[in-house]
């Protein structure tokens, strides 16, 4: 019998494709707000949870900033985030090694236990997909903006927010 070897170091991941339990509602639970340093990310990521206080009961926000966008959280502040937030955001994937990260990012949460929902942008969607394939998690759900969203305007990043608010109330289950 001959053993055969997945090459992309990926297959002991292939069938751990559950999301984290999904909350309830969001009433009182703190939001972890995971900016990747691109231009835009924290405004975009402080309307969305402004939107999700004012009309979800969402609690306090922590915000909390990557070294580097494009690479996946490190471990120190992955645990950090996973300690003290009941749900984590992290935006704004727009190229695509940032988009990728961006969406290994929301999973490794996920997988930490985190409802989480990944912002990219509309541009890069397919790197997002390609991520969650690489990662063993193809139906990864996640976000994409309107692209581009490093050039906005403050004005123009809140319309971008008001879009996203209903995608992620969505994606953490809390439909209707």
């Amino acid at each position: 019998m001959e053993l055969l070897l997945d090459p992309t170091g990926t297959a002991e991941n292939t069938q751990d494709d559950t999301l984290s339990p999904r909350p309830v509602s969001l009433r009182g639970l703190t939001i972890g707000l995971l900016d990747n340093t691109k231009p835009n990310s924290t405004m975009l990521l402080e309307n969305i949870v402004a939107e999700l206080r004012e009309h979800y009961g969402a609690g306090e926000s922590r915000l909390y900033t990557k070294d580097y966008f494009g690479t996946p959280v490190k471990k120190e502040l992955l645990d950090q985030i996973v300690a003290e937030c009941d749900v984590v955001i992290t935006a704004v994937g727009d190229c695509g090694s940032c988009s990728a990260a961006t969406v290994a990012d929301g999973i490794l949460f996920e997988r930490a236990g985190i409802p989480t929902v990944a912002i990219t942008s509309d541009s890069f969607l397919m790197s997002g997909r390609a991520m969650a394939s690489v990662q063993g998690f193809p139906g990864f759900d996640f976000h994409a903006v309107q692209h581009p969203m490093a050039s906005l305007s403050a004005p123009e990043v809140r319309e971008r927010a008001l879009v996203a608010v209903p995608e992620v109330v969505r994606i953490l289950g809390l439909e209707g």
